[in-house]
């Protein structure tokens, strides 16, 4: 007889580690996208930032998993990683990316507590983590553009100059 729990929680649970995988390439591979390369390298700073973070309070923590698996609960590193990129993308190139990241990254920080990998509140820090360490090192991107125009009107020329940022 198949468990239709247990089968559910291990889809989800799979689910909710792709995300923690997917999400440092998908941060990247938007800086690639955009031609940016100031942003790939405030996506490492961040990314090297918070995990460290993240290990070095599991370390301290040694909280205990809801399913006694091992001490490793505080905070979720899935979590934070995903809100990181999460963040990350947002800050830097605005909602349009924001709102997927932030939909993948919250779905993965359910299938934790679903997957009784973490509790509520290990969740929760490791999202306020994931997003601090990203607005700590990541700056708005701006594009900034010049231009010249020429106009006549009558016997008048005109010159027009426009700067955009």
């Amino acid at each position: 007889m198949v468990n239709i729990k247990a089968e559910a929680q291990s889809t989800i649970e799979k689910i909710g580690d792709y995300g923690l995988y997917s999400m440092p390439f998908i941060a990247l591979g938007s800086t690639w996208l955009e031609k940016d390369l100031d942003g790939t390298f405030m996506h490492g700073k961040a990314f090297v930032f918070n995990t460290a973070l993240t290990l070095g309070l599991k370390a301290v923590t040694k909280k205990e998993r809801p399913n006694g698996e091992n001490l490793n609960s505080f905070p979720s590193g899935h979590t934070s990683i995903t809100f990181q990129s999460a963040a990350f993308m947002q800050k830097r190139y605005g909602w349009k990316y924001g709102i997927p990241a932030y939909t993948v990254a919250a779905y993965t920080g359910f299938s934790r507590v679903y997957a009784d990998k973490h509790f509520v509140e290990d969740v929760a820090v490791g999202a306020v983590l994931g997003v601090l360490s990203s607005y700590i090192f990541t700056r708005k991107r701006t594009v900034n553009t010049t231009s010249f125009s020429f106009d006549k009107k009558g016997k008048d020329f005109y010159v027009r100059y426009s700067y955009q940022f």
